[in-house]
């Protein structure tokens, strides 16, 4: 039997890639879409992938609870989750929040599916990762215990990830030949971060004018010396089951990765006069694995589907 889904924050990006994505799921039935903005309209008006005949609707949070669905994505902005919850309490629904407004509450399981899957698999309260956040850990994850001092990341993001209110983060005259620095200290993901690796880290966030994706190189001091090839073998030690994480010794390109579901961590670097310093990257679609990808990568593993189903990792591609 398939699964019923709700969603709530259907107009921005991510809702328009979760509807997508549901569109395609074997398993999952989207029952209904949230959009004040859009309520009446044809879902596939705005996103062609979506299921068919589905409209979008203004429901209420005790309207949405009525519908008694198996679980409810909140794809709204910070702040906005806390005021669909309460209609939901007591019920069997597995609610999954992409904003940040649970991924520093303990009563809410972080989900990150490869660090924490089998949490995941028995929580009906989950936070999805914010996207810089996903690649960072999963680059850092495999040498996170010999760290010698805070590392640092140099993320670079496509301007999906600035939403759509328009800004300079957004506007592709502003971002045009080149790529602009912004909250530099402080930043969100970097305490989400730290928070969840159990280890300060430091975090450079940068926005390009491309639509979609990250790539994010992350540099470590270690307690020990160290070469490429032990790097390498311990990440493929570390996700050598995951089925959404691909490790190899090339350095990862972001470009690999629009449109496509799970990660590439790769670009092991040793540095041969100090070799306790490390590099490594990552890249990921920023509205997939960082966002809507993840979100059904939790869904499948919450209502006991295979992880990966519906999704679409590029390396199959290659190698089917």
């Amino acid at each position: 039997m398939s699964k019923s889904i709700g969603l709530v924050g259907a107009r921005g990006d991510v809702g328009a890639e979760m509807l997508t994505l549901l569109g395609q799921h074997p398993e999952f039935e989207c029952v209904f879409a949230c959009s004040s903005s859009q309520a009446g309209d044809l879902v596939q008006q705005h996103v062609p992938a979506a299921p068919e005949g589905l409209v979008f609707e203004n429901l209420t949070p005790d309207e949405a609870a009525a519908r008694k669905v198996d679980a409810l994505v909140l794809c709204l902005p910070d702040g906005h989750a806390a005021t669909w919850c309460p209609a939901f309490e007591g019920t069997d629904t597995v609610i999954l929040d992409v904003s940040s407004d649970h991924r520093f509450t303990d009563a809410w399981t972080y989900g990150l599916t490869e660090h924490f899957r089998t949490d995941i698999q028995h929580s009906t309260r989950i936070s999805n990762p914010g996207c810089y956040a996903t690649a960072r850990q999963l680059a850092l994850r495999p040498v996170v215990d010999d760290l010698a001092e805070p590392p640092h990341g140099f993320g670079v993001s496509g301007y999906s990830g600035a939403g759509r209110t328009p800004s300079p983060r957004n506007d592709p005259e502003a971002l045009a030949d080149g790529v602009t620095p912004y909250k530099l200290v402080h930043h969100t993901h970097e305490r989400e971060m730290s928070r969840h690796l159990g280890t300060p880290v430091r975090f450079s966030p940068h926005v390009a004018p491309f639509f979609r994706g990250i790539t994010f190189p992350v540099q470590a001091k270690l307690h020990h010396e160290t070469s490429e090839a032990e790097l390498l073998e311990r990440s493929q030690a570390l996700y050598g089951n995951d089925p959404l994480v691909h490790v190899t010794q090339e350095i990862p390109r972001v470009q690999t990765m629009v449109d496509h579901d799970g990660a590439i961590v790769g670009g092991f670097s040793v540095n041969p006069e100090r070799p306790n310093e490390v590099a490594v990257v990552c890249v990921i679609d920023n509205l997939r694995k960082g966002a809507a990808g993840q979100a059904l990568q939790n869904l499948n593993l919450a209502l006991g589907c295979d992880e990966a189903l519906g999704l679409d990792p590029i390396w199959q591609e290659s190698t089917a």
